[in-house]
C-alpha cells in the first residue's frame, strides 16, 4: 500500500485483548498497537478480581457453562460459552508463561476465589490486583518484541474503508486516521487487517468504575464504518463502587463478597435476603438493583459492605490494594464497613463478531469488551471478561495468520487528513459542558431502572447534542476530548435505541413499563444496522 505507515496488522487498544493478540501475531506479522494514552491507562490495569477458569477438581466445564448461561438470562450463545469455558486452563497457562505471577495457596497450587454467580471457586487472581499483574507482564513482553511497534498517546479519528473513495467497490478496511496527541497532528496508518480492542463505554454514565478513557471509541468507530451492533441496552452496573468524594471510580472487588462480606444499611441491617436466596453472591444485576432500590426507598446516599468480622490478617493478605486505598481515606476495613454505591462497569453489548472475532466488514476484527461475541448475553458473570479477552485474542490470531496470505496489500493511496477547512477551537467549554450534560441524563434516564418516558427524554437530548457536536466537529480541529465526546454521544444513542427495542425486563435491562421477562418475544438479541439509519 502506498503509505508511509503500513503494517500487516493494526491493533487499536493496548489492554489484555490487544496485547495478547499482538504477542500471538508478532512472530509472523508486523504489528502496530495504538494506545489512546499510556499503556496502563485502560481498564485491564485496574481489574481487581481475576480470571475464571475450571481448575478445581470439584468443578467442571458444565458447571461453569451453566453458571454463565444463568447469569446471561437466556441470551448467551451456548456454543460460544462452551468454546470460551473450555479454554480457561490454556489461557491461564499462557499467562504464566508470560510471567504473570498468580496467587498460590500454601500447597503451591493456584488459589481460587469465588465471586457472584459462580457455584464454585474458580477465580484465578494475583491478590486483588490481577489486571495490574497482567498488564505489566504483557507490556514488558510486547516492548521486547522487535516486530511490535507501540504508539502511546494515539487516538483514532476514524476507520478508513474503500467505499469512502469508491462507492462501486466492496467495502474493505484499509486502516485508520489517527491523532498523535503529542503534536496534535492527524496521520494515516494503513494495514492489511485492523483489530478493535478498545474496551467498553461505561464513561457514558456519570458514575463509573472505569478509568476516564472508557468512552466507547471502538464501538463508535465501528458503527460509523458500517458494523452491526447488538445488546447495547445491557450496560452492567457493578454493585460496589467506593462511595467517597476523593475516590469516585474505585471498585470494591466482587471477591470481597465472595469471601463473606455482607451488604448492610446504615443501621447495620443486612438486606440481600429480601431480594435473592443467594444473597450477596447473586449475579451483579440483581445485587445492583437491590442496592439501588434500598437507596431510593430509604432515602440514603449509599449502603455499606462489611467484611470486618473476618480476621484483620486475612483481610490485609487477600485484599491489600483495597485495604490500602480505603485506609488512605481513613476507612479501616478491618474495623469499619465500606460505603458503596452501584456504578457503570461493563459493556455487555458491542460490535457483533463471529467465533473468530470477525465483524461484518472484511479484514476488520473486534476482541474484548468492544465486541459482542454472545458470551455474556443479558448480564456478564464476574471474571468472565478477562477470559473472553484471552480466548478471542487467540481465536483471532489463528484466523488472521491463516488469512494474511489471502489479503495482499491493496494498491490504494489513502488521502492525507484534510484540515484546510477547519480552525483551532475557541469554545472548548462546549466540549466539557456537553460531556457533563450527556453523562448526567444517561445516569438519570438510562441507568439501572428505566421507563419509556425516560428513554424518550434521553433520545431527544441525544439528538440535540449530536447536532451540536457534529457542527463543532465540522468547524474545528480535532482534539482527544472532542473525539471522546463524539464517541460518547454515538454510544448513548446506540444504548437508547437498543433499550427501546426490548419490550421486557431481562438481565441488566430493567424497565418499569415491562417489568417481567417475556419469553413469548423473539429471544434474539437487540440488533442495529447502520444502513437503517442513513
Amino acid at each position: 500500500m502506498l503509505n508511509s505507515h503500513s503494517f500487516d496488522v493494526l491493533i487499536i487498544g493496548s489492554g489484555a485483548a490487544g496485547l495478547t493478540l499482538a504477542l500471538k501475531l508478532a512472530d509472523k506479522a508486523s504489528v502496530v498497537v495504538l494506545s489512546k494514552f499510556s499503556l496502563i491507562a485502560g481498564s485491564t490495569y485496574y481489574a481487581q478480581g481475576g480470571i475464571s477458569a475450571v481448575l478445581d477438581k470439584s468443578d467442571s466445564f458444565q458447571s461453569h457453562i451453566e453458571d454463565t448461561l444463568n447469569a446471561g438470562a437466556g441470551l448467551c450463545d451456548e456454543e460460544i460459552v462452551k468454546l470460551t469455558v473450555s479454554q480457561g486452563k490454556q489461557s491461564i497457562d499462557w499467562l504464566r508463561q508470560q510471567g504473570v505471577a498468580f496467587t498460590e495457596d500454601i500447597s503451591g497450587e493456584l488459589h481460587l476465589n469465588r465471586e457472584g454467580g459462580h457455584s464454585h471457586r474458580r477465580i484465578v487472581h494475583a491478590k486483588d490486583a490481577t489486571g495490574r499483574a497482567m498488564s505489566l507482564s504483557l507490556i514488558k513482553r510486547a516492548q521486547e518484541h522487535s516486530n511490535i511497534e507501540i504508539l502511546e498517546n494515539h487516538n483514532v479519528v476514524d476507520l478508513i474503508t474503500t467505499d469512502k473513495f469508491n462507492e462501486t467497490v466492496d467495502k474493505i478496511i484499509l486502516g485508520a486516521y489517527v491523532l498523535d496527541t503529542h503534536n496534535q497532528q492527524v496521520k494515516s496508518i494503513a494495514a492489511r487487517i485492523v483489530v478493535l480492542a478498545t474496551g467498553g463505554a461505561s464513561k457514558v454514565y456519570l458514575y463509573s468504575t472505569n478509568p476516564h478513557i472508557s468512552t466507547g471509541d471502538g464501538i463508535a468507530l465501528a458503527w460509523r464504518a458500517g458494523c452491526h451492533i447488538s445488546n447495547m441496552e445491557f450496560m452492567q452496573f457493578h454493585p460496589t463502587c467506593l462511595y467517597h468524594p476523593n475516590a469516585r471510580s474505585f471498585l470494591i472487588s466482587e471477591a470481597v463478597r465472595g469471601e463473606g462480606a455482607r451488604l448492610i444499611l446504615p443501621n447495620g441491617q443486612p438486606f440481600m435476603s429480601d431480594y435473592d436466596a443467594r444473597e450477596e453472591l447473586a449475579p451483579r444485576d440483581i445485587v445492583a438493583r437491590a442496592i439501588d432500590n434500598e437507596m431510593k426507598t430509604q432515602g440514603i446516599e449509599c449502603v455499606y459492605l462489611d467484611i470486618s468480622h473476618k480476621p484483620a490478617k486475612f483481610i490485609r493478605q487477600h485484599f491489600p490494594t483495597i485495604y490500602e486505598q480505603c485506609l488512605k481515606l481513613e476507612i479501616d476495613i478491618t474495623k469499619q464497613p465500606i460505603p458503596v454505591v452501584p456504578a457503570a462497569h461493563y459493556t455487555c453489548g458491542g460490535v457483533i463478531t463471529d467465533s473468530n472475532a470477525r465483524t461484518n466488514i472484511p479484514r476488520l476484527y473486534a476482541i474484548g469488551e468492544v465486541a459482542c461475541t454472545g458470551l455474556h448475553g443479558a448480564n456478564r458473570m464476574a471474571s468472565n471478561s478477562l477470559l473472553e479477552c484471552l480466548v478471542f485474542a487467540e481465536r483471532a490470531s489463528v484466523d488472521i495468520l491463516n488469512s494474511l496470505p489471502d489479503f495482499p496489500q491493496l494498491k490504494v493511496e489513502i488521502p492525507k487528513w484534510d484540515e484546510s477547512q477547519v480552525i483551532d477551537s475557541d469554545e472548548e467549554v462546549v466540549i466539557s459542558h456537553n460531556w457533563d450534560e450527556l453523562r448526567r441524563f444517561m445516569w438519570d434516564y438510562v441507568g439501572i431502572v428505566r421507563t419509556n418516558k425516560r428513554l424518550n427524554r434521553a433520545m431527544h437530548r441525544i439528538e440535540l447534542l449530536t447536532e451540536e457536536i457534529d457542527e463543532y466537529y465540522a468547524h474545528f480541529k480535532v482534539s482527544s476530548d472532542l473525539l471522546e465526546l463524539r464517541s460518547l454521544v454515538t454510544v448513548a444513542e446506540l444504548i437508547v435505541r437498543c433499550a427501546q427495542q426490548r419490550k421486557e425486563s431481562r438481565g441488566l435491562h430493567y424497565t418499569q413499563d415491562y417489568p417481567e421477562t417475556d419469553n413469548s418475544q423473539p429471544a434474539k438479541n437487540s440488533f442495529l444496522n447502520p444502513n437503517d439509519f442513513k
